[in-house]
């Protein structure tokens, strides 16, 4: 089972950004799709945006024109451009991954607190 790594969480006042990453460790063949997740405290894990192999893109309502999911298929690695944050942005934020021969993988998470 591939364990993915996340990294950029933390603190931010509202209205600020931060930029998390993914990387997809190790030799991989293919990655298809990419994506975040969120679950804030008390409620079930959500898609937030996803990338498709080619590029192409979705975003859950709330977050549109906030955030932008990106990736550098070269580097295995996601990333997810929050601006604009609002303190319902507060949650852990998982990474997730459709690995072609391994099927699904996911990070630990990483935490983003918005502060009002």
């Amino acid at each position: 089972q591939v364990q993915l790594v996340e990294s950029g969480g933390g603190l931010v006042q509202a209205g600020g950004s931060l930029r998390l990453s993914c990387v997809v460790p190790g030799s991989i063949s293919s990655i298809n799709w990419m994506a975040w997740y969120r679950q804030a405290p008390g409620k079930q894990r959500k898609l937030v945006a996803a990338i498709t192999s080619r590029g192409s893109t979705d975003y859950d309502d709330s977050v549109k024109g906030r955030f932008a999911i990106s990736r550098d298929n070269a580097k295995n690695t996601v990333y997810l451009q929050m601006k604009n944050l609002e303190p319902e942005d507060t949650a852990v934020y998982y990474c997730n991954a459709d690995i072609q021969l391994l099927g699904d993988a996911w990070g630990q998470g990483t935490l983003v607190t918005v502060s009002s």
